[in-house]
């Protein structure tokens, strides 16, 4: 058996470390500010899709269903989601990617051309209507997402901060904004998450 003098394990731990120092450097820098590359343009044109008839028709039709649950019901369906997520039997999240909301949603991900990673519709509670995508969880009613948004208004948006995400190799920001109805009554709310690479890379920078 062939033995390894300790210049040879030197040199195997160098090369090692060099690969780790060239994949750190792999990583993309962060386009700029979310807040700069979300701007009045890239809301604009989320606004115009969200005035599909299904948005408001979906979100209005949960409300209703919705409007007598307690806090001890929300939580209850929250737990279900999450226990269903680990499970092959999954009747709660079939319902929602399968409803016509979802459909729309997953449409306009799809034609986004890679600018949106995922699209996600809240009702007044902050409970899941429609989703281009299974999410962690059902209930986003205690999250910024939902509190920055549907309880300050009709025209309230939050752009959270950017994260890398490694396996896709770019960088994103949710662009969380209130629903209103056809009549400017707040109604649910809506999350964005937004490639900002290829956003950047739309505005030439």
């Amino acid at each position: 058996m062939k033995r390894f003098s300790k210049s040879h394990w030197a040199l195997a731990a160098g090369a090692t470390a060099l690969l780790i120092a060239n994949g750190a450097l792999a990583k993309q820098a962060s386009p700029g500010a979310p807040e700069q590359l979300i701007d009045a343009t890239v809301i604009s044109a989320v606004r115009e899709w969200l005035t599909n008839p299904v948005v408001e028709i979906s979100v209005k039709g949960q409300n209703k269903r919705n409007q007598n649950l307690s806090q001890v019901d929300i939580d209850a369906a929250d737990k279900e989601w999450r226990t269903e997520r680990e499970a092959e039997d999954q009747p709660i999240i079939a319902a929602v990617l399968t409803n016509p909301l979802s459909g729309y949603l997953t449409q306009i991900q799809a034609r986004s051309g890679g600018l949106y990673s995922e699209i996600f519709v809240m009702d007044a509670h902050g409970l899941n209507v429609g989703q281009s995508a299974i999410t962690s969880d059902f209930w986003q009613g205690d999250e910024a997402k939902f509190q920055k948004t549907y309880p300050q208004g009709a025209t309230a948006v939050f752009i959270d901060e950017a994260e890398y995400n490694e396996a896709a190799d770019n960088w994103r920001s949710q662009l969380n904004m209130t629903l209103a109805d056809s009549a400017g009554v707040p109604m649910g709310a809506v999350t964005i998450e937004i490639n900002l690479t290829e956003l950047a890379r739309r505005k030439g920078l």
